[in-house]
């Protein structure tokens, strides 16, 4: 009689567990009142540049490839000489380009109708990179001076350091504005934000500013003037995505 009772009770006590594992998930989340409030925020910071690149180059041109490479070379010893006689040092100016190729050009030649002549060109190209953006004027007028025929363009932007100063500043700012908003949200609900669950930081991104300069003017005889550069501004941004538990 003892085992049939043990035999008819081992089913039921089994029954009962399955119906356990099935039934506490469901009430556990009927009971759950937590509520989830996203927000996005961003963070922009406006600062003037303490960081100017500056791309200058020598071309030279001529019908014999070694007499264009010698004459380069003269020009650009002279050019950097220059700029180092200016206070600059050899970390600040790097060499990004040398090139040489053959190019096709109208010129009188002695034949009638034979205009196109063969020369090759040598185009030796240097970044000159300054810590006092106020001198970039003074050197773009140094690098022409000395022989530079060519600028590339000047780039104004931000030093490793105050990037990430500024930048550190703009996710504040981003995360302030992300909690702003879930706070009005959460009062228009009549709750509460009391926790966050997940944040993600997007990348931060300040545009250098870039210029173009213009040697078109740069023919001899012309009078000698200082080369205006303003170096305006540069905007650091950052943004945030947090989900808010309410």
């Amino acid at each position: 009689m003892i085992a049939m009772r043990n035999h008819i009770l081992t089913p039921m006590l089994a029954l009962i567990l399955v119906f356990s594992l099935i039934v506490l998930p469901v009430s556990a989340a009927t009971t759950s009142n937590e509520r989830m409030i996203h927000t996005q925020g961003t963070g922009t910071i406006t600062t003037t540049p303490d960081r100017v690149e500056i791309s200058v180059a020598v071309m030279t041109e001529h019908a014999d490839v070694k007499a264009a490479q010698q004459e380069n070379a003269v020009k650009m010893n002279t050019v950097m000489n220059a700029l180092k006689n200016a206070g600059l040092t050899s970390d600040d100016i790097k060499t990004t380009g040398y090139s040489i190729y053959q190019v096709t050009k109208d010129e009188d030649r002695i034949l009638p109708g034979d205009r196109r002549a063969q020369v090759y060109r040598v185009t030796n190209t240097l970044m000159i990179t300054l810590t006092d953006t106020t001198r970039a004027g003074e050197i773009i007028d140094i690098a022409i001076e000395s022989g530079a025929n060519n600028v590339n363009y000047i780039s104004f932007t931000l030093s490793d350091e105050k990037q990430a100063s500024l930048r550190a500043e703009a996710l504040q700012e981003a995360v302030a504005q992300s909690r702003a908003d879930a706070d009005v949200v959460a009062a228009s609900l009549g709750i509460s934000v009391r926790d966050v669950n997940e944040v993600t930081i997007g990348g931060g991104y300040y545009p250098p500013t870039s210029r173009m300069y213009d040697t078109m003017m740069l023919g001899a005889g012309m009078e000698k003037a200082a080369t205006p550069i303003e170096a305006g501004e540069v905007t650091v941004t950052a943004t945030v995505s947090i989900t808010y538990i309410c």
